[in-house]
């Protein structure tokens, strides 16, 4: 990223997208979405990525409340992941903390890997079954994630809480990773897309079976071909169908520690006062606050092959 000028926006429009995960669970009214042709998509317009990585290797100590059974401190310099498929080193998941906890003596852990979910499984926390997990990053709060516990990468100052869950909520969620190998499988490895959702200000556009290839935007953080999120609206980039703008921020407002890029601008749509694009990704039956629209950024956000990928305008 060297030698691009930093381009200074209004910091309350960024934190737009850290902090609209967080709104009350209401029902939100939509506008209708439709098919377009993408040939009439197609646009001249530059795409810019403003503002450099900069450390992002967590060094401060760390802590998680398992339910029922303690509060635990670590070095995060001391953890290693179990997916070196994904991350790179000195980068993990809140996943692999508990893997560190164990391997350490400090509670019992039993788990293993379930290929057909691209994922690890608990089975047993220290005598009990079913778990799940209650994180967010520095100036966020509590909610209803699906993620993978495996996939969500570790921040300094994070709260993360592992918590007991139910076999039916599990069940739920791990029949949609199960869809998500599937189709991906199905595709020959190639994250394809069923609907990829661009809900603007101004238009709305809706592609069809769209093919989401890696840019190793975070090439600091993930192994390279690791696909996240934000490469659906570079890949749209390449395409020539939109145009957009990424900022770096280091922080933003109330949150000390983001250390992401953000999406600033689609198109003629410009993030400005309190208004900008936040987005969503995963399977339909978790739309919107059931699971899918959460504070993790779109850059650090590895997806495998969802059932639909959306970043929409919001004012608050």
């Amino acid at each position: 990223m060297k030698g691009r000028k930093i381009y200074l926006l209004i910091p309350i429009v960024l934190f737009l997208v850290f902090v609209a995960g967080g709104c009350a669970e209401e029902e939100v009214e939509m506008p209708e979405e439709e098919s377009v042709d993408l040939e009439d998509q197609l646009t001249d317009e530059e795409s810019r990525v403003f503002g450099e990585v900069e450390e992002t290797v967590s060094t401060l100590e760390g802590e998680i409340e398992i339910e029922t059974v303690g509060t635990f401190s670590f070095d995060p310099r001391e953890v290693q992941t179990v997916r070196e498929d994904i991350f790179k080193e000195g980068y993990f998941s809140i996943f692999d903390v508990l893997v560190h906890l164990e391997q350490n003596g400090q509670v019992e852990v039993d788990y293993y890997f379930e290929e057909d979910m691209n994922t690890h499984v608990i089975t047993d926390i220290n005598g009990h079954a079913e778990w799940w997990y209650d994180a967010y990053y520095d100036g966020g709060w509590p909610e209803r994630s699906v993620f993978r516990m495996d996939h969500y990468p570790y921040k300094d100052k994070m709260t993360l809480r592992i918590v007991r869950s139910t076999e039916e909520f599990l069940d739920s969620v791990y029949a949609t990773y199960r869809d998500e190998v599937k189709r991906r499988n199905e595709n020959e490895g190639r994250v394809i897309v069923p609907e990829v959702i661009i809900e603007g200000k101004n238009e709305t556009m809706v592609f069809e079976d769209f093919e989401v290839k890696a840019h190793n935007l975070r090439s600091d953080m993930f192994q390279p071909g690791v696909v996240t999120a934000i490469d659906t609206i570079l890949s749209l980039g390449d395409a020539g169908y939109i145009s957009y703008d990424l900022q770096w921020y280091e922080s933003l407002g109330t949150a000390g520690v983001v250390k992401s890029y953000w999406v600033n601008r689609i198109n003629d749509d410009v993030s400005e006062g309190r208004c900008g694009f936040v987005y969503e990704a995963g399977d339909e039956a978790f739309y919107f606050f059931r699971g899918n629209h959460n504070h993790i950024p779109s850059d650090v956000r590895v997806i495998n092959s969802p059932q639909y990928v959306k970043y929409f305008w919001i004012c608050i």
